[in-house]
């Protein structure tokens, strides 16, 4: 058997998409100091202290906390800040090519790595959200270009951990003799997300692991199946982590009827938002039948770990059967951190 991983978010987030209405900002859109300080800890220090592996930091450089997830504390400045208050939970920071150079990023990176024992690992997301790059003055490139400018960025940040001097001249990025010293503690792990087929032939060819939104094992397994296809041709394996939220009750049907009020509360016009804000990313957020999607930004009720702790932990085995080897959780569900968390972790 093999091992299965665990992640979770960083609470950096100002708010969580409104789709089912109401809401607003957290009390993180307002709190300073020491109040911030502990509201922004005390998630990460409960996840460590439940033993979950990883912590991504994302970055949502503007959002409205309506149709997508509000705006997010910098996704640099936060690992740095989770860095030096954990012990043993690895980062996964989010870094857009574009917003960064990869120079700057690979000695940043090497730094984190080197303080952290090895606890570093980057997010290289191409971005989708357009109005964040025109507010940024980053440019806007289309649609396949901005994944190509990914793996510049990726090349190079390998390249310059793996050696030096080291030498690129691309069409996005040019180093001329980078060197890292202090070099990292370890090798650079690259994960991605996104489901187009620039974002797929992307991993198949440069990262390690991919995250996928939730969704159906059939549709899951999918995707799975045809990275693996693209990266063996290359001589390389790729890694997958699926998004989950957990709905875990007693019993199935109480389950049931606790998502299905939720689908109720559903704002048809906040989802019709959505639609146009993500019209950016393609391969994502595709309309689909099943209303669990539209429940939260990354589909993450979609992947139905719904029902009891033995329907949940039997979906995770399926998924785990089909390829997944990491969960990016949501832990916000006491029963599955009490009674599903620790089969997972014992697994393997």
């Amino acid at each position: 058997m093999t091992r299965i991983a665990t992640c979770t978010w960083a609470p950096t987030a100002l708010s969580g998409p409104r789709l089912t209405g109401g809401g607003g900002q957290s009390e993180l859109a307002t709190l300073e100091g020491a109040e911030a300080v502990e509201r922004l800890l005390a998630p990460v220090r409960h996840a460590e202290a439940l033993g979950i592996d990883n912590l991504l930091v994302a970055q949502r450089w503007w959002g409205t906390g309506e149709e997508i997830e509000g705006s997010t504390y910098d996704a640099i400045a936060m690992t740095g800040f989770y860095a030096a208050r954990t012990e043993r939970i690895r980062l996964i920071t989010a870094v857009h090519p574009g917003f960064f150079l990869p120079g700057p990023i690979a000695k940043w990176g090497a730094t984190l790595s080197r303080v952290t024992g090895g606890r570093w690992a980057i997010n290289v997301t191409s971005g989708w959200h357009e109005a964040e790059f025109a507010m940024y003055g980053v440019d806007w490139l289309d649609h396949d270009a901005r994944y190509e400018r990914s793996k510049e960025f990726i090349e190079i940040i390998r390249g310059a951990w793996a050696e030096g001097p080291f030498d690129y001249a691309g069409e996005h990025f040019r180093v001329r003799g980078l060197v890292v010293d202090p070099p990292p503690a370890g090798l650079l792990e690259v994960f991605q997300g996104g489901q187009s087929e620039a974002a797929l032939g992307m991993a198949a060819t440069h990262s390690d692991w991919m995250f996928l939104n939730g969704g159906p094992i059939e549709k899951i397994a999918g995707i799975i199946e045809r990275v693996r296809a693209l990266a063996s041709a290359r001589g390389r394996t790729v890694r997958f982590a699926l998004y989950a939220i957990p709905l875990c009750r007693r019993g199935d049907d109480e389950a049931e009827a606790a998502v299905a009020a939720m689908v109720a509360r559903i704002d048809p016009s906040r989802v019709a938002q959505r639609r146009e804000r993500v019209s950016g990313a393609e391969g994502m957020w595709a309309p689909s039948d099943d209303p669990l999607t539209t429940l939260d930004s990354n589909e993450g009720f979609a992947s139905r770990l719904i029902g009891s702790p033995e329907t949940v932990w039997r979906r995770i085995l399926a998924f785990h059967e089909a390829g997944v080897e990491m969960f990016h959780l949501a832990l916000h569900d006491e029963l599955f951190n009490a009674e599903v968390l620790p089969r997972i972790q014992r697994h393997g």
